[in-house]
This record gives C-alpha cells, sequence and structure tokens, in this order.
C-alpha cells in the first residue's frame, strides 16, 4: 500500500494511477493527517504531491514533518519537494523564471530512482518555485538547465524529491522512476487486482450493510451495472435496483434497457416514471451547476419516496468513480481544486435519510471495466461508452425544453448509428453531440432557414482525467453532417469540436 499526501495538484489522481497500473493500491489522505493515522494505515511508502501553492506563502499546505522520521520512504513531487526541503533544513525561494513545459534532465548517477534509466531524457516541469539549499545528508540526484536541483536524494534515509512531474506521459522516464520507487525503494508487491478488490469489497459491503435493505439507482451504464452486480453477490435480494426515467434519456433509452437488464441480471428492478418532475424542475434553468443540483435533488426524492414503500431499505448505493469525487470535491478533506460538481457527488441533498454505499469511488473507469469482466457482466452492458448521470440535461446548453431534447436524442441517435457502422464506437472514449443556444442562417430548398447549431464531440482516453479529440475520417464526419442536416428537423448546422482535456472537459456542462 502506498499513501498519496494530497497537497492540492490536479495529477493527484494520475499519480494514483500510476501507482496502480503496478498492481500496488494506493491511498489518497489529506496533508493533515498525523504519524500516528500513517503508522496505522502501515503504507510501504508515501508520495507527497504537486500543488498549486507556494511553500512560503501563509497558508501554503503542510504535513506534520513526523512523517520523515516514521522510516518510511518518502518521494516528493514538485510542491511535496518543496515541503521535504524546507521542513528538513532545505531553503526554497521563488525562481527568476517559471519553468513549465519539457525540459532535458541529466541524472547524475544511474541508482536509486533512477536504475536502469538514461543519463539524459525529457522530463515535464511545472513549478514557479526552485530549490535554494539542500538540507543535511542531501545530494542532487538530476539537474536540467534551468533547475540545478531537479532531484535530491538522502540514500540514507530513503528521502527522494523530485522538481518535475514523473507521473505524466510527457516524463520520458517517470514510469521506470515510480516503479524502481514502488519495487526497489519500497519493497511492494504486485498483489492488487481486481479480483482481490471484488473480494474485498462483498466482505466490506456485507459487513457495512449487516441485514439491512440497499437500493440503487440502476441507469443501465457500466458504472451502475457493475456497482450493481457487486452489491448483489454481497447480499442478494436484499437489493432493489431503482430505473428511474427521468426524461433526459437517449432515444428509446427506458426501452432497450428494460429488456437489457432484466435479461442479464436476477436482480430485483423497479422502473419508475419521473420524467414530469424533472422536466418540471428544469423549466428555465440554464446554470449547469443549478441543473446538476436540481437533478440531484429531484433523483433523491424519487428514490425516498421509493425507499419508503421498501421495508429495512436504510442505503443508497451509487455506481461514483474515483474522477467523479476528484473533479467534485477535494479528496478526502485535500486542497485540489474543484472543477465541477457530479451527479453522484455535489447533486445530493445535506440532510439525506439513506446512508450511501458506493464501492467503485476510488476507481477508475478503465478498472471499473476490469472489475466487470471479472464479475461476468456482458460485454454490450461493460463496454457501453460513458454517460452521465444528468444525462441529456448537460447536453442542451441553455434552457431544456422538450423539443430541444427531441432535436438532440434525433442526432444523438444517428451519430451513435454511424459511429457504430464505421467500427468506431469501441475505439472511442465517448462520442456524442451537444445542442448549443445559438442558431444560424442557412439555405435548405432555396429557402432561408434559421435553425439550431449541434456540436460533435469524440475523444480518445484511457481514464477520462485526461483526453484527446479523436481524429475521426472527413468522410465520415462529412456523412454524420450531412445526415444530421436533412434528417433532424430543426437543425441546419454542424461544427466538430477538437479541444482537449485539459484545458477543456470531455462534457461541455
Amino acid at each position: 500500500m502506498i499513501l498519496i499526501i494530497d497537497f492540492g495538484s490536479q495529477y493527484n489522481q494520475l499519480i494514483a494511477r500510476r501507482v496502480r497500473e503496478q498492481h500496488v493500491y494506493c491511498q489518497i489522505e489529506p496533508p493533515n493527517i498525523t504519524p500516528a493515522a500513517i503508522k496505522a494505515l502501515n503504507p510501504e511508502g508515501i508520495i507527497l504531491s504537486g500543488g498549486p501553492a507556494s511553500i512560503y506563502e501563509k497558508n501554503s499546505p503542510k504535513a506534520d514533518s513526523g512523517i520523515f522520521d516514521l522510516g518510511i520512504p518518502v518521494l516528493g513531487i514538485c510542491y511535496g519537494m518543496h515541503f521535504m526541503m524546507a521542513a528538513l533544513g532545505g531553503v526554497v525561494h521563488a525562481a527568476g523564471k517559471r519553468e513549465y513545459g519539457f525540459a532535458e534532465l541529466i541524472i547524475k548517477k544511474a541508482d536509486g530512482l533512477f536504475k536502469g534509466v538514461s543519463k539524459k531524457s525529457t522530463c515535464w516541469m511545472s513549478h514557479g518555485d526552485s530549490i535554494d539549499k539542500l538540507p543535511a545528508g542531501f545530494k542532487i540526484a538530476a539537474s536540467t538547465a534551468s533547475t540545478k536541483v531537479a532531484a535530491a536524494v538522502h540514500a540514507k534515509k530513503k528521502l527522494f524529491a523530485v522538481q518535475y512531474h514523473p507521473e505524466v506521459a510527457h516524463t520520458q522516464i517517470g514510469k521506470k522512476m515510480l516503479r524502481n520507487f514502488l519495487y526497489d525503494v519500497c519493497g511492494c508487491k504486485r498483489s492488487w487486482t481486481m479480483k482481490s478488490f471484488a473480494r474485498d469489497s462483498v466482505e466490506d459491503i456485507r459487513r457495512t450493510v449487516g441485514d439491512k435493505k440497499v437500493i440503487l439507482g440502476l441507469s443501465g451504464g457500466v458504472d451502475s451495472s457493475v456497482t450493481a452486480m457487486l452489491i448483489h453477490n454481497s447480499i442478494g435480494k436484499q437489493l432493489t435496483c431503482i430505473f428511474v426515467d427521468n426524461g433526459l434519456l437517449r432515444k428509446n433509452e427506458a426501452q432497450k434497457l428494460k429488456v437489457t437488464l432484466k435479461r442479464h441480471l436476477n436482480i430485483n428492478i423497479r422502473f419508475v416514471n419521473a420524467r414530469a418532475q424533472f422536466l418540471k424542475a428544469l423549466a428555465g434553468v440554464t446554470d449547469p451547476e443549478k441543473k446538476r443540483k436540481i437533478i440531484g435533488r429531484i433523483f433523491m426524492r424519487v428514490f425516498e419516496a421509493e425507499a419508503r414503500q421498501i421495508e429495512g431499505a436504510e442505503f443508497l448505493a451509487q455506481g461514483t468513480l474515483y474522477p467523479d469525487v476528484i473533479e467534485s470535491v477535494s479528496a478526502f478533506g485535500g486542497p485540489t481544486s474543484v472543477i465541477k460538481s457530479h451527479h453522484n457527488v455535489g447533486g445530493l441533498p445535506k440532510k439525506m435519510k439513506l446512508q450511501l454505499v458506493e464501492p467503485l469511488k476510488y476507481l477508475f473507469k478503465d478498472e471499473v471495466r476490469l472489475l466487470g469482466q471479472e464479475l461476468g457482466l456482458p460485454p454490450e452492458l461493460n463496454w457501453r461508452q460513458p454517460f452521465p448521470g444528468p444525462g441529456l440535461a448537460i447536453r442542451i446548453i441553455g434552457e431544456i425544453t422538450s423539443r430541444r431534447l427531441t432535436i438532440l436524442r434525433n442526432v444523438d441517435d444517428l451519430l451513435l448509428d454511424e459511429i457504430k457502422n464505421a467500427g468506431y464506437y469501441n475505439r472511442l472514449w465517448q462520442s456524442f453531440a451537444v445542442l448549443l443556444p445559438l442558431k444560424s442562417v442557412g439555405v435548405m430548398g432555396d429557402q432561408r432557414t434559421y435553425e439550431y447549431i449541434v456540436a460533435l464531440r469524440a475523444v480518445t482516453s484511457k481514464d477520462a482525467m485526461t483526453a484527446d479529440w479523436a481524429k475521426l475520417p472527413h468522410k465520415l464526419l462529412g456523412r454524420i453532417s450531412n445526415r444530421i442536416i436533412n434528417e433532424v428537423k430543426g437543425v441546419n448546422r454542424v461544427v466538430y469540436d477538437i479541444s482537449s482535456k485539459p484545458p477543456s472537459t470531455i462534457e461541455w456542462e
């Protein structure tokens, strides 16, 4: 087990991913975790994350310096390096010039973290502060042209610090360096798998729930379906799944899922038509955060109404994933910046009668799919492209109306039909359409039109934390555009989104 201390970096989840890719479990905790609490967790190693603050700022996050006396190997990254240096008697100062982007890393000695790596390689820098003086016992391990102390090591205490970001793909030796830290320095074993996760989760769910009943919001997506199977394997008929038709689903989604879910999952499922409640509450609302909060509130209202009909129901299960937590709220109370609230995280009322069960909240999407395979989830469910909890509400920019929903449903259905026929569905992370609150002038049948604009979005990704726009063939894009304009009444212009994440997000709202 590796402990990651969150100093506020948006790369925290990427650090966790890199550790998990090596089949080593990791856990993120806030800086205020005590040395005693760390000893209780018994980690093989500690990683101090980066962060947006400067160590000499008044309210910059700091951990207890006692962590360096626990005899546990520590790796400090960027701000984590600055904290380590300052806490142990070194000096950190504001650099004359911010270093951001690629830099050539020159290794002084190929051992420890740098065992088996090239003496010169490319690394990724993102910092405005630098090390002016090393603490006693530390030696410079690597440098760049702009940064004399790009890495420092205290070999005896197994303390390591790097100015660059080894967790990002831009750093050539990053994965190798992290493997050296995990296996050679910390002595970790490759023992964390989805099989072990499933086994531990079943035990944890049984211990948490006892003889009570659980309600799960089943959308038919991979997250909720895997959650349903995992909980069903734990407590059987104590689980009741509720499929809520919120009026914000894709074309014929509810009808298709009824067939699929009932055929494959031997689970108690109730189907609830709540379209009118959701659309009435969303009438006139254009702010995306308000949409999410309203959907979360109505969602809980429907669930609590159903819960009252199920005697002994005390738990609400959700398919919340780790990226949802990271992007919605600061992870475990740490200072990570909030990007946006997610339906499963930010939309729940503060006072809720049901207790939450979220067995997937420490997993990434690709890990969930592997877990689904382990549990035997049918491929048509396990490999579905992600669909947001708020549904089409956050793919309609501006006001949600029945007409605009119909337009987007028809566009979305046509888009996915073409993507599947072209053999791209399983090659893309997501492919969807967004209805803009703008109209443009066009000409159809020698007559002037003034209709809506649709944006197409297709991205490739491994975990949804980073994504690149998909380079779809122009011929395919042309065919999709032509069909949309000709077959969907109300649209006369189609554009393609070529932005990556970051700086953009995958969804538009």
